[in-house]
């Protein structure tokens, strides 16, 4: 029996759905009037259950995926995200690599992105890092300097978010120039974005390239972003750092 379809996909997470868990999770993820999330639709699944049910439909068609995409309901975006992201990585592997899947899929995903169906944190960060960053890892990377213009907070935010990739092979190059370009950024959720990827870089690369980029642009930071970004430095270099405020 074939049950790969968004129908499928919906009916296995309303099993898991919890109407305890709504309102809490309408206020973290900001659904009033006039926040980041305004209007979203929560059915109460929790993203352990999501990804319990979504490895079951890994091999959902992409028309199907997009059904998902297009629904108000954030669980719903959130499994198709999880799905290209399951199939993203089952391709990018040595012993199965796919190269021609590895761009479709992310094409796809770039389509969303940039039609709002990416459209909350959560949603960016759990598929940014692969669908861009990854596939971007050997290729031009000006499409995340595009993204990082864009008047879309969440085009903005996958922009940063994608240079995780990249930070993970120990290559911070792309990652500070995002930074430079997004340092006056309005958004609080960039100053936490940003300022997270350059901690990473501090933590994965070496806190000399961390720092370098500190020296510098310390001062010019919003104190979110530089919080984020002196994390895991030394009392004394947090002190320092914040004092150039």
């Amino acid at each position: 029996m074939n049950n790969e379809t968004a129908e499928a996909v919906k009916a296995a997470l309303a099993e898991q759905a919890n109407p305890k868990n709504v309102s809490t999770l309408q206020r973290f993820f900001k659904t009033g009037e006039g926040e980041y999330g305004e209007g979203d639709i929560f059915i109460g699944v929790r993203v352990p259950a999501n990804r319990i049910v979504t490895k079951r439909f890994s091999a959902l068609p992409l028309v199907e995926i997009d059904c998902l995409l297009d629904s108000s309901i954030h669980e719903h975006r959130q499994a198709a995200l999880f799905i290209l992201v399951y199939r993203f990585l089952a391709a990018s592997k040595a012993s199965s690599r796919d190269d021609n899947l590895r761009c479709e899929l992310s094409n796809f995903y770039i389509k969303a992105l940039k039609r709002g169906r990416v459209n909350n944190w959560d949603l960016v960060d759990t598929s940014a890092e692969h669908l861009l960053g990854a596939y971007l890892e050997d290729r031009p990377r000006q499409l995340l300097f595009d993204l990082a213009s864009s008047t879309q907070l969440w085009e903005r935010r996958a922009a940063m978010i994608a240079t995780l990739a990249f930070i993970k092979r120990k290559d911070g190059s792309t990652t500070f120039e995002l930074a430079k370009k997004l340092l006056n950024d309005p958004e609080p959720l960039m100053h936490k974005a940003v300022g997270w990827m350059l901690r990473e870089t501090g933590k994965r690369i070496s806190q000399k390239v961390l720092t370098s980029f500190l020296d510098q642009y310390a001062a010019q930071m919003p104190r979110t972003m530089l919080s984020y970004a002196v994390e895991h430095l030394s009392v004394k270099q947090r002190s320092h750092y914040r004092k150039l405020k």
